[in-house]
C-alpha cells in the first residue's frame, strides 16, 4: 500500500517539478525578458529549490571519461565484465591499458540504498594506478520475479564468482555494508582451499561486529524485532515496473530514514543552496546539485537480502560469533592464511562505530602480523572514508601503498 501511495504522490509532483524547472529557466535565461524583472533572481531560486525537492532522481551516470596517467590525459570507457540478475560487474578500461600492468582491484559497492555511483570518488582516485572493477547493483524493482529471490548468502556467492572470474592476482576492497559478506566470501575460498584467493582484502567502515560502539543504525536494528522490519518496511513492487510483485525494501523508505537521521543538516543545506542561487555563487550551488543528485537517487533492495542482513549482521552477529553457515560450510575467517588484511575506520563515523571494522583483525587470527594493518582516519565521518578531501589525502595513499606492497 505504501508503495502505491508513493507512486500516486510522484504522479502529482511530476507536473509541479516540470513547471518549476521551466519557471526557473524563464527567470534566469538572458534571452528571456522575465530574467530582467524585479525579484527575478529570488523567483528563479525559489522555483529551482521546489523543483529539486519535488523531482524524481534517477541513477546518476558514472561520468568518469578520462584520468591522468604519467602527466597525460587517458580516456576511460565502461565495460560489463560479467552479468548477474541483481548485479553487473563493471570494468573501467583505460586507453592503451596493456602496457600499464597495474594491480587489479575489485571494489565492492554497498547494496544499502544508494547506487554504486556513490563510490565515484573512490573509483576516480584508484583508476590511474589500478585496473578497477566495481559491483554495480541493480535496482530490485527492475528485476523480474522470475529471476527468483536474492538473499545475503547469494551476495556472498556473487562475490566469490567475481573473484574467480578476475583471478588470483586480485585485491578486494569493500566499503561499508559489504565488509561482512566480502569477509565471508574470502573466508570460504580459503576454507575450501581454492586457488583464486585474493592477495589482499581492504575493509572500510563496515559492521563486521556491530556490537562494538553501537550507533543509531545499530540501535534501531536491536530495539525492533525481526517481525517489525518484515511487517513495516517490506512492500511489493507496483505493476508498472519489470519487478512487479517482488518484495522489496523500497528506496523511498530508505531515503526517508537517511533524512530522518540528520533533518536539521539537510534543511540547512537546502537553505544555503537557496542563498547561493540568490548571491550568484554558481560553484556552491553546483556542488549542492551534484551531492543531492547522488544522495537522493536510491534503489529498492530485495526483501530477503535486507531481512537477512538485519538478522545475521545486526541482531545475531553471526560472523562475529562464528555461527554463520552458508551452504553447509561455517564461515571461519581464521582460515584466511595468506590474504593481507587492511581495516580502515573513521574517527567520527556515525554509521559504523569504531571497532566494528577492526573486529576483522581478531577474527582473522591466523594471519601473521606483517600481513595486517589498521588505520583510523582522524576527524573523518562515514562518507569521508571513501570520498572527499580526507579520502584523497589521507586514506587513498595508504590503500595504494598497501596494495603495492602486497602485489
Amino acid at each position: 500500500m505504501l508503495y502505491d501511495l508513493h507512486e500516486l504522490q510522484r504522479a502529482f509532483l511530476s507536473p509541479l517539478a516540470a513547471f518549476t524547472s521551466t519557471g526557473s529557466k524563464l527567470f534566469t535565461n538572458p534571452y528571456s525578458p522575465l530574467s530582467y524583472t524585479p525579484l527575478s533572481r529570488q523567483i528563479a531560486a525559489g522555483y529551482e529549490l521546489v523543483h529539486r525537492l519535488g523531482k524524481e532522481y534517477e541513477k546518476p551516470a558514472w561520468g568518469l571519461n578520462s584520468t591522468i596517467i604519467n602527466g597525460k590525459s587517458v580516456g576511460i570507457s565502461e565495460h560489463v565484465a560479467a552479468r548477474r540478475p541483481f548485479c553487473n560487474l563493471i570494468n573501467f578500461k583505460r586507453e592503451n591499458e596493456q602496457g600499464l600492468n597495474n594491480p587489479k582491484v575489485l571494489l565492492v559497492a554497498p547494496l544499502s540504498g544508494h547506487h554504486a555511483t556513490l563510490l565515484r570518488a573512490t573509483v576516480n582516485e584508484l583508476i590511474p594506478d589500478h585496473d578497477v572493477y566495481v559491483t554495480d547493483w541493480i535496482d530490485a524493482r527492475m528485476v523480474p520475479v522470475s529471476e527468483g529471490p536474492f538473499h545475503l548468502n547469494d551476495y556472498v556467492t556473487y562475490i566469490q564468482d567475481f573473484i574467480r572470474i578476475l583471478g588470483p592476482d586480485l585485491h578486494v576492497m569493500a566499503v561499508c555494508q559489504p565488509t561482512v559478506p566480502v569477509l565471508a566470501a574470502v573466508s570460504l575460498l580459503h576454507t575450501q582451499a581454492e586457488s583464486c584467493v585474493p592477495r589482499s582484502l581492504i575493509l572500510m567502515g563496515g559492521p563486521v561486529d556491530a556490537r562494538k560502539s553501537p550507533t543509531q543504525v545499530n540501535r534501531l536494528a536491536t530495539t525492533k524485532s525481526y517481525s517489525w522490519f518484515e511487517n513495516n518496511l517490506i512492500e511489493r513492487v507496483p505493476v508498472r515496473y519489470p519487478g512487479a510483485g517482488r518484495k522489496v525494501y523500497p528506496g523511498f523508505l530508505q531515503h526517508a530514514g537517511f533524512i530522518a537521521m540528520n533533518p536539521d543538516r539537510h534543511m540547512q543545506s537546502h537553505y544555503d543552496f537557496y542563498l547561493s542561487l540568490l548571491e550568484g555563487d554558481g560553484e556552491d550551488a553546483e556542488a549542492h546539485r551534484r551531492f543531492y543528485d547522488e544522495y537522493n537517487a536510491v534503489l529498492d533492495m530485495p526483501a530477503e537480502f535486507y531481512l537477512d542482513t538485519i538478522k545475521v549482521v545486526f541482531q545475531e552477529y553471526k560472523l562475529a560469533k562464528g555461527s554463520w553457515v552458508i551452504d553447509g560450510v561455517r564461515v571461519n575467517p581464521a582460515d584466511i592464511k595468506n590474504t593481507a588484511l587492511f581495516t580502515i575506520e573513521g574517527e567520527l563515523d556515525d554509521i559504523s562505530g569504531q571497532g566494528q571494522t577492526k573486529a576483522a583483525q581478531d577474527l582473522c587470527s591466523s594471519l601473521p602480523k606483517e600481513l595486517r594493518k589498521h588505520y583510523v582516519a582522524p576527524k573523518c565521518g562515514h562518507y569521508g572514508i571513501f570520498s572527499g578531501r580526507r579520502w584523497r589525502n589521507l586514506i587513498a595513499p595508504k590503500v595504494k601503498e598497501f596494495i603495492r606492497s602486497n602485489a
